[in-house]
């Protein structure tokens, strides 16, 4: 007996974890995706600073009106695309319980349709098709998951939006470190792009990982893609400050 209890308590656990994984993926990943944006932005007007040598205090003020401006904007983006797939679903959710209040048997004909095309038929098709249309709320849905394949989202587009910015300023100000101890420092002998590399390397090291963990793919293959995004954009931002500042001087 013990054994079955401690089965079941098992179970339990794992149904528990499975559940608060499910509530909180989607903010995790959003904020991953917000902290690849804010490292990846900042640190290439961090490198775009350094190719054209200019002053730590310039580094800084581009590098908060970056932080600022640009996850300010993918906030609401965010919001923006979150809130209008919470409308289009609430739309459509709509539109269904009017089709099963003024045209029910067109309705149930549908969901006969959509359970025989899965195997069922005769006698088991029709009590499936009773039991189902007997509650509006279990008929509409159905018909949203089977007829239009749409899933009712329990994310908040306030909460995605919030995590979006907070991710993007907090993770894109890693780059920004070493430039804001030099501002506040009398010593200036370390080569502050140098600092901000590394400091990068291991944010991106990582927010990798924890993209890994959300996509459920391998640790090592999204840290090095993580890694080569940063690259790319600091080694493009660096050369393009660099020769600007050779054709402007």
């Amino acid at each position: 007996m013990s054994d079955i209890l401690k089965q079941k308590h098992n179970e339990a656990k794992i149904h528990n974890q499975d559940g608060w994984k499910a509530k909180w993926e989607d903010y995790i990943g959003e904020f991953v995706y917000g902290g690849i944006d804010g490292s990846v932005t900042t640190f290439a007007v961090v490198a775009g600073s350094a190719g054209a040598n200019l002053d730590s205090s310039v580094v800084i003020i581009l590098g908060f009106a970056n932080l600022i401006a640009d996850g300010f904007a993918m906030s609401v983006g965010s919001y923006l695309s979150n809130k209008s797939e919470q409308d289009n679903y609430d739309k459509h959710k709509r539109l269904e319980y009017w089709e099963v209040d003024n045209i029910p048997e067109k309705e149930k004909e549908e969901i006969r349709e959509i359970y025989q095309a899965k195997g069922f038929e005769g006698e088991l098709l029709e009590q499936i098709a009773d039991v189902i249309t007997a509650d509006k709320d279990r008929w509409v849905d159905v018909m949203m998951k089977e007829e239009l394949n749409m899933m009712e989202s329990n994310k908040s587009p306030l909460a995605m939006g919030a995590m979006t910015f907070v991710s993007f300023v907090i993770v894109g100000l890693v780059p920004l470190i070493a430039y804001l101890w030099d501002y506040s420092s009398d010593q200036n002998e370390y080569n502050l792009f140098t600092i901000s590399i590394v400091l990068t390397s291991i944010a991106f090291i990582g927010i990798g990982w924890l993209k890994s963990v959300v996509t459920q793919t391998r640790r090592i293959k999204s840290i090095l893609e993580t890694l080569f995004l940063g690259a790319a954009a600091a080694v493009l931002s660096y050369f393009v400050g660099s020769i600007l500042e050779q054709m402007i001087n």
